[in-house]
Formats: structure tokens, C-alpha cells, sequence
């Protein structure tokens, strides 16, 4: 027999206490550390957990990105007039370094550059990608879609290359306890992977 339950309507909610909840619920969330290039030059660095991929074949990744105040963030922006942008898998070793980058400067101030990040160009984008992160993916945007009365943006991404730090494949796959991770789970509090639980294969059986 079940215990009793607190209900919750999102219609007796604004958008913040959504926001809130859904955070606390849709955990751990993997962390896209995105660079993007602004009309101007500028190197802009941003985390975001609203993160997955949508496709094997070609690969596609999509972020989500709201708005504050009722303007898009500067990585929108800028992915949305340059149509590129880098999607990195930070470590455990840069959990700072990716929650700093979090603060929001004006779109003239560079990230990577009051972070001290080095980066090195790109071979199929003009977006600059960092070295420190083990993984960077280098993006073409293919899908803009607005969602909800916030009219957040779903940015879908081709990955047009993979670069992987040496040592992260083994036999053809990722070693994920060497990619060591972060991940996003409510509030200012990030999480490591912790214990992996192996089961047994899935094998599928075919009825006649």
C-alpha cells in the first residue's frame, strides 16, 4: 500500500517554481559546456543540463536555452547567427571551472578569457574549442523549435567531428569511469557517476 502524496498542478505554478521542480526531479542531468562565437569575435563559454542527443545517424545534440528578462541568452544568440557552436564533457577536475562559467557577463566579456581557458581552433567550425575538456563535438545547427510560454529554444546540432581526449576508447567504446563526468542535479549541487550497476544483456527473443 502506498504512503500518501503531495499533488502538485503546474497551472497553481510560475514559471520559477516549474523551473525548480522539474530540476529536482529530472536527475542527474549530463552537462553540455558549449562554446559559441559572437558576431564581434567574442569566445563565449556557458553549462547547460537541459542536454541530450537526438540521433545516431547523422549524430545530433540538442540543448535547451531559455531567456531572462525576456532576451536569449548570448549562446542562443550567437548559435542562432553563426549556426555552429562546440559541445565539451567537462571532468571532475573542471566542476568549478563549469560552474563559474555560469556567471552571466555582457556579451563583450569572454568566459574562456576570465577563466584563463586555453582553446584551440576548430577543424570544421570557426567556434573555437577549449583543451582542458576531454570531449568536444563540433556542431552545425539544423533545428530551432520554441517551446512553452517562455518560448525556450530547443537547438539541435549535427556533429560534424568528435574529438576525444587519448585514452577514452577502449575496444571501440567509451570508457566512462575514465571520462569521469559531472553531472546536474538541483540547485548549485553537481554530482560525480558513483556507483555503476552492471546487469546481465537484454537478449530479444523473436515470437512466431
Amino acid at each position: 500500500m502506498s504512503g500518501p502524496t503531495v499533488d502538485i498542478e503546474p497551472k497553481d505554478l510560475g514559471a520559477e517554481a516549474c523551473y525548480r521542480l522539474l530540476t529536482g526531479l529530472v536527475v542527474p542531468r549530463p552537462i553540455a559546456w558549449v562554446t559559441t562565437l559572437s558576431a564581434d569575435g567574442v569566445v563565449n563559454l556557458a553549462p547547460f543540463s537541459h542536454f541530450t542527443f537526438v540521433s545516431p545517424k547523422p549524430p545530433m545534440l540538442a540543448i535547451s536555452v531559455g531567456q531572462k528578462a525576456g532576451v536569449y541568452k548570448d549562446t542562443a544568440r550567437n548559435i542562432m547567427a553563426s549556426e555552429e557552436f562546440v559541445v565539451h564533457i567537462a571532468d571532475r577536475p573542471l566542476i568549478e571551472a563549469v560552474h563559474e562559467s555560469a556567471v552571466e557577463y555582457p556579451p563583450d566579456v569572454s568566459e574562456v578569457e576570465v577563466l584563463g581557458l586555453e582553446t584551440v581552433p576548430s577543424s570544421h567550425v570557426r567556434t573555437p574549442r577549449l583543451t582542458v575538456a576531454p570531449v568536444a563535438m563540433e556542431c552545425r545547427l539544423r533545428h530551432c523549435i520554441e517551446f512553452g510560454e517562455t518560448r525556450s529554444r530547443l537547438l539541435v546540432g549535427e556533429v560534424l567531428v568528435f574529438h576525444l581526449r587519448d585514452g577514452l576508447m577502449v575496444d571501440g567504446k567509451v570508457d566512462t569511469r575514465a571520462l569521469d563526468p559531472i553531472c546536474r542535479i538541483a540547485g548549485p549541487n553537481y554530482a560525480t557517476l558513483g556507483d555503476i550497476v552492471t546487469m546481465n544483456a537484454i537478449h530479444q527473443t523473436s515470437k512466431s
